[in-house]
């Protein structure tokens, strides 16, 4: 079956509704991490449905939606090659005919680590997310476990809000150096990728979240924050204007 894209929401209602489907959330400038979502999905599900929408209200610098690639024809060549059924493709008008006037807000975990640095950004994802599981209608969604706080977050909402709809974890998808893959990746220099395995590398071996800060600062990374909650030694990065997160399982 030839991938087909669908453009408006009366059009995902019209192909969608009623199928056994999974569904992989992106923005696009799509790498093996979400391939591997979208394969997971397929064999767990009749249909897979993938939506590509940068979306503007979970981005709290301008200049970071700028410069968020954008590379639709490829992105379908790679889910044609994936097996994907569907790709849902809309603009921002279907998304936010009210201008973003409601949204989802978090008071607890969306105020730490990436929502402590990034004002407003788990609103704008929790917002998406759940517009788009109600337009897809989805049996289960497929999340990478390297966005760790947004898949708890995304998780609890939808117990919150009693959707029908499971979310599924997946593992984090990485280089052969083991730096975590990520669309940001690409805009990072020569140098900066030679060295940006140390942050997953430090992350994993440092005995406390002290130890790797320092470490991270020896080796030149401007550090955001390194902390453990949920079993977890989480971090977040920056190499020059890249801000690159990850995440590894600690001893309890």
């Amino acid at each position: 079956m030839k991938t087909q894209v669908l453009r408006t929401i009366s059009e995902v209602k019209s192909h969608l509704q009623g199928k056994s489907l999974g569904f992989v959330p992106t923005m696009g400038a799509l790498h093996e991490g979400h391939l591997q979502l979208v394969r997971q999905a397929k064999y767990e599900n009749k249909y897979v449905c993938v939506s590509i929408f940068v979306n503007p209200t979970q981005f709290n610098d301008p200049k970071d939606l700028e410069k968020y690639p954008r590379t639709f024809e490829k992105d379908l060549g790679l889910l044609q090659s994936a097996g994907c059924d569907y790709i849902f493709y809309p603009e921002y008008k279907d998304m936010y005919p009210d201008q973003y006037r409601f949204k989802v807000i978090e008071n607890e975990f969306s105020k730490i680590l990436c929502g402590a640095s990034r004002p407003g950004h788990f609103d704008g994802v929790l917002t998406v997310v759940m517009k788009l599981l109600n337009i897809v209608s989805p049996d289960k969604a497929y999340f990478g476990e390297k966005d760790y706080q947004q898949l708890l977050l995304i998780k609890d909402m939808t117990e919150a809000f009693f959707m029908n709809c499971q979310i599924v974890a997946c593992p984090t998808v990485r280089e052969t150096d083991g730096l975590a893959m990520s669309s940001r990746n690409v805009r990072l220099s020569a140098e900066q990728r030679v060295l940006a395995p140390e942050f997953y590398k430090i992350l994993s071996t440092s005995k406390s979240d002290d130890e790797a800060r320092k470490r991270l600062l020896t080796a030149g990374l401007k550090v955001d924050y390194v902390e453990t909650h949920w079993n977890r030694r989480l971090g977040a990065i920056f190499l020059g204007d890249v801000r690159l997160i990850d995440n590894v399982k600690v001893a309890t």
